[in-house]
């Protein structure tokens, strides 16, 4: 008898107002819980830090409202919510300020229960979760970072995979009528290739959730990414070509069929850029 292979053990830990304050207000837990177990893995820490006001929830029932359901809707998927409530000062000039950083709890808690995990994900932008990355990756647990705008370049250099919340089918939702990857649908991806004679490129996007990220050429049969063509015609106003081809800028774009009859690539059109 055979023993089967055991499932890799994977804590999550969400940064929520930094995501939420940087591009990723609508960011659908439960596909960041599927992405950071896309090999089978098993969930074994599902952490959301979040700032709670105390004194503003006994004022606006509305925001105690929204918060106890958002807690909830969060515990109803497997997180568990670990919340610090502000605390306001006043400033020198007389100003009241809030302060609630949940960098120093996240952090304990990655560096305590990545000594059982074999792979740890942190959704955040924040640059001081750098050499918390660093000593995660000393005890032998590879390290992935999700986020949105405003991400740390200390931070994407120093875990073994960034990938932008962005791009992630599903994560943050787009408004369209279609699935994401058919035909109509709204979808986002990055510039890899742009002929600056010609006027137009190629978008890389990724069709769904998958293991074999590190496969990017679309071309093997093994790869999750699809390709799209795009004319300049079909950028932004004012979009300056000479940032492309680009993985800092990402698009949102439509899925149309191809141009012209021997063309084999979908096409892109009605570019925005997102971030």
């Amino acid at each position: 008898m055979t023993n089967m292979p055991q499932a890799l053990r994977v804590g999550v830990y969400v940064d929520v107002s930094n995501i939420h304050l940087n591009g990723g207000y609508r960011m659908q837990f439960d596909i960041l819980r599927d992405f950071a177990c896309r090999d089978g893995a098993n969930p074994v820490h599902l952490n959301a830090y979040l700032a709670y006001d105390a004194q503003r929830a006994e004022r606006d029932a509305g925001y105690r409202s929204g918060a106890r359901q958002f807690h909830a809707a969060l515990r109803d998927i497997g997180y568990k919510v670990i919340v610090k409530h502000v605390r306001w000062y006043t400033d020198e000039d007389g100003e009241r300020y809030g302060k609630a950083n949940m960098d120093l709890e996240l952090a304990v808690d990655a560096l305590l229960q990545g000594e059982r995990l074999d792979r740890v994900l942190i959704a955040s932008g924040d640059g001081d979760f750098a050499y918390l990355v660093r000593a995660l990756q000393n005890r032998g647990c590879r390290t992935e970072l999700v986020a949105f705008s405003n991400v740390s370049a200390d931070l994407r250099q120093e875990v073994d995979l960034f990938v932008s919340g962005y791009l992630i089918p599903g994560l943050l939702p787009v408004k369209s009528d279609q699935p994401w990857g058919v035909l109509e649908s709204r979808l986002r991806g990055i510039c890899y290739h742009y002929d600056h004679d010609k006027g137009f490129g190629f978008m890389r996007y990724l069709k769904q959730i998958d293991t074999r990220l590190h496969i990017t050429d679309a071309r093997d049969p093994r790869s999750p990414y699809g390709t799209v063509f795009f004319h300049a015609s079909q950028l932004p106003p004012g979009f300056d070509t000479r940032n492309l081809p680009s993985r800092e800028h990402i698009f949102e774009f439509t899925l149309r069929p191809p141009v012209g009859e021997d063309k084999k690539d979908p096409s892109a059109a009605e570019l925005v850029l997102v971030n």
